[in-house]
């Protein structure tokens, strides 16, 4: 097992717990427990958790920790729902779309799923497990495709690495919409999962144009791997939540910003900006 890996399976015991110790590592992942003392050092160097006597504990927050499907799913709910519905109005009958993994994109495939007798013969490629499931029970008749990309799991339920990015080379879509765990004005978007950051990176090179949705909270952060710069971007979906400042910093950015209502979810939000 490479030190990336080791390092990322120790990542991800500290957002289960507290703290690790050196000895439970080792024994998990059959190596030294030098070598996962040299892996906690090198965490700590980077900032990505703090050292300890015979261990490691987790930092208030962890950029390079990739939460969980489960624990992040009802977080931010009514934001995700407002922008999922406004997402939903971008789609039209016909159409080849690609969904991303996470909580937020799962939201739009929970919706999407529920119009596919009126949004009819879409294409829908997906590397997410949970939208291609809910998406596959409800297609009914509607002539509608959901082509999943195969790959390895991640804690998110998506499907990442090798196997993914050479599925999506060989494809093509109209639009893609991105979740995405980071939106910054300078490095722009980013995961804390590098196989995701470059199967997403595959997503946005499939597709002809790039739709963001993110919540409030996803603003000015930056997890661990970059995904792409804000020029690849041609629209970003949030809620009303967002700061005064952060929307026009980032509507000065992209083509189209748009806020959704979250205690108006059936009003279309006003893009701001330049249109695309």
């Amino acid at each position: 097992m490479l030190a990336p890996e080791r390092q990322s399976h120790i990542l991800k015991e500290l957002q289960l717990h507290e703290a690790v110790r050196v000895t439970d590592i080792a024994g998990a992942l059959n190596v030294s427990e030098m070598t996962i003392r040299r892996d906690i050092e090198t965490l700590d160097h980077k900032g990505l958790a703090r050292k300890i006597h015979g261990g490691a504990t987790r930092l208030a927050l962890l950029s390079a920790v990739e939460p969980g499907f489960l624990l992040n799913v009802d977080r931010e709910l009514g934001a995700k729902t407002a922008i999922a519905r406004q997402a939903l109005t971008m789609i039209t009958p016909g159409m080849t779309i690609a969904l991303t993994g996470g909580t937020t994109t799962y939201q739009l495939a929970v919706h999407l799923a529920a119009e596919l007798g009126r949004l009819r013969n879409l294409t829908i490629v997906t590397n997410s497990l949970k939208a291609a499931e809910i998406l596959y029970r409800h297609q009914g008749d509607s002539g509608c495709q959901v082509i999943v990309t195969g790959g390895e799991r991640t804690p998110s339920e998506a499907l990442v690495g090798p196997v993914a990015r050479m599925a999506l080379s060989a494809l093509n879509t109209d639009l893609c919409f991105m979740g995405v765990h980071g939106l910054d004005s300078e490095r722009g978007l980013s995961s804390p999962n590098l196989l995701e950051a470059e199967t997403n990176a595959a997503f946005i090179e499939s597709t002809s144009r790039l739709v963001v949705l993110a919540d409030n909270t996803k603003f000015q952060v930056r997890a661990l791997a970059g995904i792409a710069p804000l020029s690849a971007v041609d629209t970003i979906i949030t809620d009303d939540g967002v700061a005064p400042a952060t929307l026009e910093v980032f509507a000065s950015l992209v083509p189209t910003f748009m806020a959704a209502p979250d205690s108006s979810p059936n009003t279309p939000a006003n893009p701001t900006g330049k249109s695309s």
